[in-house]
């Protein structure tokens, strides 16, 4: 049977199966893991990870590949449990934790994935996903670099990230216009995570790179005056992209 990727799904298909290897020796399934797989399309990861896995969750919205996955799959006897829908939607709550989650994940819609798969950090043990490698180097990045952003501060006050593939064009069918790359993803312990309130952080590191070429003084005005920069020891004539993930922190749990 065969499958034509479609475009409003973001879909493009993993065959390269030396990639796959690697893949699969990186994230290094247990028969007893809790895992949950995001889009698996083809099966291109399923298939070695069943072969590793007592028993797999896949999500999936495209109901082509569902109904390919039940015919291959049959639900009486099968170690995979299908949830079909929208990833963006669904409840990781309903799995057991601690959930590893894996995915070659739609590039269109890739970071509001990785936000609300944050919102459950707490029940997973860790993430490896499939993106496009300019979102990688952005999770990855380090402060004062032209990648580091929004998407870095974000995620890495909650989350120990590392790149740990590069994967080309050619090693999917259609082949994307980008390069990717495989990052992994270990939730912090609750201990280790600084922030005391999220949703002010939040905030606060959306409006320093809401106008990223301008000076902190200027972008944080509504919330901090001279006399906050001086008490927090940071110079108000840098700019968002200058601050690292503890001063984020150091800001936010300053106005709590």
């Amino acid at each position: 049977m065969n499958h034509r990727a479609k475009k409003k799904f973001g879909q493009n298909f993993l065959v390269d199966q030396q990639i796959i290897a690697d893949i699969i020796a990186a994230i290094r399934p247990e028969a007893e893991d809790h895992m949950v797989e995001i889009g698996p399309g083809l099966c291109a990861l399923t298939r070695p990870l069943l072969k590793k896995l007592n028993h797999l969750n896949v999500v999936e919205i495209d109901r082509d590949i569902i109904a390919r996955l039940e015919s291959d799959y049959p639900r009486d006897q099968s170690k995979l449990t299908i949830h079909a829908g929208d990833a963006l939607e669904f409840d990781l709550a309903v799995l057991p934790a601690p959930l590893r989650i894996v995915g070659n994940l739609p590039y269109n819609i890739s970071t509001p994935l990785l936000f609300h798969f944050a919102a459950y950090a707490e029940r997973i043990r860790d993430m490896h996903f499939m993106l496009q490698n300019e979102v990688v180097e952005r999770m990855v990045a380090a402060p004062s670099t032209p990648e580091y952003g929004r998407l870095s501060v974000m995620l890495q006050y909650r989350f120990q990230m590392e790149k740990l593939l590069d994967v080309p064009p050619q090693s999917f069918r259609p082949a994307p216009k980008v390069d990717s790359a495989i990052v992994r993803m270990i939730p912090l312990p609750i201990g280790e995570i600084g922030v005391r309130n999220e949703k002010l952080y939040a905030a606060i590191v959306s409006t320093a790179f809401g106008q990223r070429r301008k000076t902190l003084r200027n972008t944080l005005k509504s919330y901090l005056q001279e006399a906050d920069f001086a008490a927090l020891g940071i110079d108000a004539q840098l700019r968002a992209e200058n601050l690292s993930v503890a001063e984020f922190t150091k800001v936010a749990n300053y106005l709590d």
